[in-house]
């Protein structure tokens, strides 16, 4: 199908519309490191394998499962509070998605969200303040909750109709959009997912490069 078949379009922000995944790996790695360069290494490694995650479900599994027990350090809240301070400016001056206006000018009636794992407050606030907001006249929608949670939500709602495509750049992102009954298009120029040929062949999935190479 064309990208102007579906009822809805929904897009994963970091890596598909802002080329922000590197703005948040560094920042991960900076939060951490009060831990120690390995632990905050080791908290990079798990970020990138399990892209599309809300941070705050990466920094519990950090806590959890990567600093070793009894040391000193930050605990949840300062740990994103680390992490939103680095993001911040990286988010206001990333590069923007070839293509992403010309697509909405072809889809004029079509619904656009924006579903991520980044945080909803600060999603809303970047996209205002870069005049993106107007582009995705279904919402944007992020973190606390999960994209499964999102996408049951607004399709229950009626926000979502069907059919509808996901546009995103993690095996997350495609297993939540297909979970809810969602098509899915694997973005690639942007991902930190170094295996996604392997996986766009295995499942299979077309991938397109940019927005901008989306079929019309």
């Amino acid at each position: 199908m064309t990208v102007g078949s579906y009822s809805t379009l929904v897009f994963d922000c970091d890596g598909v519309v802002l080329d922000s995944n590197r703005v948040k790996t560094d920042a991960f790695r900076q939060a951490a490191l009060p831990y120690g360069a390995k632990a905050a290494e080791a908290l990079v490694q798990w970020h990138v394998t399990n892209g599309g995650i809300s941070r705050y479900k990466k920094f519990e599994y950090f806590l959890e499962h990567i600093v070793p027990q009894g040391a000193q350090g930050p605990g949840l809240d300062a740990l994103l509070a680390a992490y939103a301070a680095a993001v911040r400016e990286g988010l206001a001056t990333c590069a923007v998605a070839e293509g992403l206006h010309e697509l909405r000018a072809q889809t004029p009636d079509v619904p656009w969200l924006i579903v991520s794992g980044g945080d909803q407050a600060e999603l809303r606030e970047v996209f205002a303040a870069r005049g993106l907001d107007v582009l995705f006249d279904g919402g944007i929608f992020g973190s606390p909750d999960s994209k499964e949670v999102i996408l049951a939500r607004e399709l229950e709602r009626g926000t979502i109709t069907q059919p509808a495509l996901f546009l995103g750049d993690s095996t997350y992102d495609h297993r939540a959009s297909t979970g809810a009954g969602l098509d899915f298009i694997f973005v690639f120029g942007w991902t930190e997912y170094t295996d996604w040929q392997t996986y766009t062949k295995d499942h299979p999935l077309r991938p397109v490069q940019r927005i901008i190479d989306v079929p019309r």
